[in-house]
């Protein structure tokens, strides 16, 4: 939990809703307040219309959301390439096989979501609450959207959140061996020299989330769980998840996925 936090409302109407929220979370509560006017605060929750990670300060970039409906997953939900996506691709989907996918380390949720709008089951885990938080409010946003569009009820109804804020270490060393025809990984890696590269909004995700320092410890107990594969995302030149190489290897412009497989995948 990050101690330099506190909670806002952005209209009078949703001040309740932040006072709730700051009595779950332990967070002083500011009122209504405009983030940029803020200085004893470096991350602020605001309750509006959506839950936003706000940074504050004149300088102070963009918020962030999960935003399942709009911006830039609705244009890659509608051109990103279907199964052709090199995360579709690392998974093993293809006609007729649409595995029941564990995402371990689900973040903002925006793997998970593409391979639910290409036929896949998946439930997230994250053991962030706040991260939680911002996952729970993009999930109502997107079961209130496909009431009224048709064409979000399937991944709506393929997408679980895990009620369970454990360290995902934890988590999958308590599932049965197979259980999940495939886990997903992308633990949070440090930024490197050439963050100016990193969107500003995402600099200010990894300032609340921070590395995850157990990240090597997730490929043993995410390959026991697994029935097909793990798949782990990595940036292009990071090492190998504890050191072991995969047996499979997807290679991009700026990032990876390492796969270790099991069993094959049916054809």
């Amino acid at each position: 939990m990050n101690p330099a936090m506190a909670l806002i409302a952005a209209t009078p109407e949703h001040l309740p809703a932040a006072e709730q929220l700051s009595s779950q979370l332990d967070f002083p509560c500011l009122g209504v307040t405009d983030p940029r006017e803020i200085g004893d605060f470096s991350q602020v929750l605001r309750c509006g219309e959506r839950l936003e990670l706000c940074a504050t300060g004149r300088q102070a970039p963009g918020p962030v959301a999960v935003d399942f409906v709009g911006g830039a997953l609705a244009h890659r939900r509608r051109f990103g390439g279907g199964r052709a996506q090199p995360v579709a691709r690392a998974i093993g989907l293809r006609p007729g096989f649409y595995p029941r996918v564990l995402d371990a380390t689900a973040g903002l949720g925006r793997d998970a979501f593409v391979l639910a709008t290409l036929g896949c089951e998946v439930w997230m885990l994250e053991r962030n609450p706040v991260v939680r938080l911002l996952l729970q409010d993009g999930l109502r946003r997107l079961q209130q959207a496909a009431a009224a569009d048709t064409e979000l009820v399937p991944a709506a109804g393929r997408l679980c959140l895990v009620d369970d804020t454990i360290s995902a270490v934890d988590w999958l060393t308590q599932q049965d061996e197979d259980s999940w025809q495939v886990v997903y990984l992308d633990p949070m890696f440090p930024l490197g020299g050439k963050s100016a590269k990193v969107k500003k909004e995402m600099a200010a995700f990894h300032y609340l989330v921070g590395v995850d320092k157990d990240a090597d410890q997730l490929l043993e107990p995410a390959f026991k769980a697994c029935y097909y594969r793990t798949v782990v995302k990595r940036p292009r030149l990071a090492p190998c998840l504890a050191g072991k190489n995969p047996s499979l290897l997807l290679q991009g412009k700026s990032g990876r996925f390492d796969i270790y497989t099991k069993h094959g995948i049916p054809s």
